[in-house]
């Protein structure tokens, strides 16, 4: 009897070590699939941004940043990779001056390309920091997506747009002579024309003086606003290079600006790059306190429009992309935006959206096709292959989204070319960027 008993205990007490056996057998090692069992297991894709987040340009990159955020947490929630987790990287290029340093921005891409499950990257945001990331993620090779570039020699080498000399830049940036990088930002040989037209033809200022921040895009803008504003018949008055870095105050460079008597100072460059502060001092020159000052994307900040306001003479600024209040299609996510975040969409907001949408259907193609993620962040074999899948999917890339419908010529760029032209005014109660009109290019 009492071996019987014994028996009975014995097999009773088994039965948990045999279940815990099967389901170690039935779980496997999937590689994110569905097993036989029905159980499941998730594989880490990392998809990141390269923007600049903090200090002076935070109003610049955040709402893209953010943008972006909004696009990854959709992917995850509706399941749209079966069996595969992204999980978002932000990275910030602002360096010790506040502003975004080329130098952090290389760092950052290095450690993005250093982390094997890194699938690509939205960003960077400056034209200058894709000047410093370009050659490494094109040697990784590792997509880049910008939604905010626009100096037109990042990817075109024509000389009838200013890529010529030491402006021809393709040969360094793009080392093995493939295409890695992407934007679906109007470039500024068409940005600066479109502002020159717009400030000559409908505002009638028919004399014009140029400074520039000496970066690779407040150059670049400034030379093609010149350009087309010599061929319009305008006068230039003077042009004027001055690094921020070194430039503590503007008002002796003003001072001389205005006894060139412009209708319009034009400047190329970023809000927090020269562009606030010359704005500022324009108001203490007596002769340019009413003075029109215009410029590129740089400038069209929430910063600059609640630091300047609307007092002084009007400013006048462009984006390379469409304004997205007026498609249907972005009501929802300007409302998710605004729930998510407590605030309006910025100037690239819904690019940031747009360019990690076209990332995430690149990593779903690419996985569709038989491409397998890296297996860890140490995985650099399996990186390399799989972000080279992900770039040829990017390349074939036929996407309808908030900012319009984008496919990539052979050199990366967006055949979507739309300028919107804004200015600085009083927009429901307080100081903004008003929308004048948005140009087909």
């Amino acid at each position: 009897m009492q071996r019987r008993w014994s028996r009975i205990f014995a097999l009773f007490m088994g039965i948990p070590l045999l279940l815990t056996f099967l389901a170690a057998c039935g779980s496997g090692t999937g590689t994110g699939g569905n097993t036989g069992t029905g159980t499941t297991s998730t594989v880490t894709i990392k998809v990141a941004t390269e923007l600049p987040t903090s200090g002076n340009d935070t109003s610049s990159g955040k709402p893209t940043e953010q943008g972006a955020h909004i696009a990854v947490d959709e992917a995850n929630s509706s399941n749209y990779i079966p069996g595969y987790k992204l999980v978002f990287v932000p990275k910030d290029d602002v360096g010790a001056n506040g502003a975004n340093d080329p130098a952090v921005g290389a760092q950052n891409i290095q450690a993005l390309i250093g982390d094997a499950q890194v699938a690509g990257v939205v960003g960077p945001f400056n034209s200058a920091v894709a000047k410093s990331e370009m050659p490494y993620a094109n040697q990784a090779p590792l997509a880049l997506i910008s939604p905010s570039n626009t100096n037109q020699c990042l990817t075109q080498t024509n000389p009838d747009i200013g890529c010529k000399g030491s402006n021809n830049l393709v040969p360094t940036l793009r080392p093995t002579g493939k295409v890695t990088y992407f934007r679906i930002a109007t470039t500024d040989d068409h940005q600066g024309p479109v502002n020159a037209d717009y400030l000559y033809q409908t505002q009638n200022y028919k004399k014009a003086y140029i400074i520039d921040d000496t970066t690779v895009y407040g150059v670049g803008i400034a030379t093609t606003f010149s350009d087309e504003w010599k061929k319009l018949g305008g006068t230039i008055t003077g042009h004027t290079s001055s690094n921020p870095d070194t430039t503590t105050s503007y008002v002796s460079l003003l001072t001389q600006a205005a006894s060139t008597q412009p209708d319009v100072i034009y400047f190329g460059g970023t809000d927090s790059r020269g562009g606030l502060k010359i704005r500022q001092q324009m108001e203490q020159v007596p002769a340019l306190a009413k003075t029109a000052f215009a410029g590129g994307d740089g400038l069209v900040t929430d910063t600059f429009a609640t630091t300047i306001g609307t007092t002084g003479g009007p400013v006048f600024g462009t984006v390379a992309s469409s304004d997205v209040s007026k498609n249907p299609a972005a009501a929802d996510f300007i409302k998710k935006y605004k729930d998510t975040y407590n605030q309006d969409l910025g100037a690239y907001s819904a690019a940031g959206y747009d360019c990690m949408k076209i990332l995430i259907q690149a990593i779903k193609k690419a996985i569709d096709g038989g491409a397998k993620p890296a297996t860890d962040s140490g995985d650099a074999s399996g990186a390399k292959t799989f972000r080279q899948a992900v770039i040829d999917a990017v390349q074939k890339t036929d996407y309808t989204g908030l900012t319009g419908h984008h496919t990539f010529d052979a050199n990366g760029d967006t055949t979507n070319k739309v300028i919107t032209i804004q200015q600085l005014a009083d927009v429901s109660g307080k100081s903004g960027w008003k929308i004048i009109k948005t140009i087909t290019v």
